[in-house]
């Protein structure tokens, strides 16, 4: 009688919902691909807000019996399913597969749906790869899709030295804006050397007091930055809010004031995939990683976001 021995895996997985000292290595089976998906061979797993404020509370996504973090993954396809045609085994993908379901990008194997991927741009690493699909998309959906902005507008954009805000920056210029951030000052350097035009210390200045005529405000911070954010726009003008619905501005003043408000939520968006691997290709956006770490030391990742002054995105890296 012959056995058949199944593959296992290294991944971090939280023991319970809590502090960061609760995700854990741990050793699980290997998925395998199903019809239309691939397994990718992971080099590099982003680590985005959403995974601690997961971790901490285990209020958001979806999850199995052994849950596994990480929305943002770089690596290699390692096998296909059936009736996969966009990938062969060794090409170099990244995306932000599954979305808010269980992704497991803190592993070193993820299997998703191929049209979930996008190849990576050969200019870039697979460091600098995982560190964009969540955030550049966050920030291409809110500003390019939702607020629909158009060249020579005006955009001011909250938080922008972050993960998402430095991404924003940088699709915004590429779309002819002129752009208009908030940020400490010892962040103004860098984000002018992403092509920021003008810059607001929110620790000495209010931006409501410094800012007017506004298209579109994209607001990363939430709380009452939604409400003050609706004196600066324009009539007609769009505030997008990322972090939760908490943040929106009251219904009626947004209203008295021919203002557009949402809270919009990312999602897993192959064309959109498409159009940051061509930014990224032309040299009009690049990730700024703050700090690599290796993935058992996901925990330490997880305690430098929440200090909440990182300065782009944190990458875990897979042997």
């Amino acid at each position: 009688m012959s056995s058949r021995t199944t593959a296992t895996m290294r991944a971090v997985s939280p023991r319970a919902w809590g502090a960061p000292d609760v995700l854990v290595p741990v050793e699980v089976d290997r998925p395998e691909p199903g019809i239309t998906e691939i397994l990718v061979k992971v080099h590099a797993a982003g680590v985005n807000p959403v995974d601690w404020k997961t971790r901490a509370a285990g209020e958001f996504g979806t999850w199995g019996d052994t849950p596994i973090l990480g929305y943002d993954v770089s690596g290699t396809v390692e096998a296909v399913g059936p009736g996969v045609t966009l990938f062969a085994p060794g090409d170099e993908v990244f995306g932000m597969p599954r979305f808010p379901e269980q992704a497991g990008g803190y592993a070193e194997y993820v299997v998703a749906p191929a049209r979930r991927f996008a190849r990576k741009p050969a200019n870039i690493d697979h460091v600098e790869a995982a560190a964009l699909p969540l955030a550049a998309l966050t920030a291409w959906q809110g500003l390019i899709e939702t607020a629909e902005l158009r060249a020579g507008q005006r955009v001011l954009i909250h938080a922008a030295a972050g993960g998402v805000g430095h991404l924003a920056v940088q699709i915004a210029k590429a779309q002819g804006a002129y752009v208009i951030g908030t940020a400490r000052a010892d962040k103004h350097d860098f984000l002018r050397s992403l092509g920021a035009d003008e810059l607001i210390d929110y620790t000495t200045t209010d931006f409501a007091e410094a800012v007017r005529d506004v298209d579109v405000v994209l607001d990363g911070v939430g709380g009452p930055y939604g409400d003050r954010s609706v004196p600066v726009l324009r009539r007609g003008g769009h505030l997008v809010t990322l972090p939760d619905p908490g943040g929106l501005p009251d219904a009626e003043r947004a209203r008295q004031a021919g203002v557009h408000t949402g809270w919009t939520i990312v999602e897993p968006d192959r064309h959109g995939m498409l159009e940051i691997a061509r930014l990224v290709t032309e040299g009009r956006l690049r990730a700024e990683v703050a700090t690599t770490l290796p993935l058992a030391q996901a925990a330490k990742a997880h305690e430098i976001g929440e200090l909440g002054r990182t300065q782009g995105k944190i990458v875990l890296t897979v042997d």
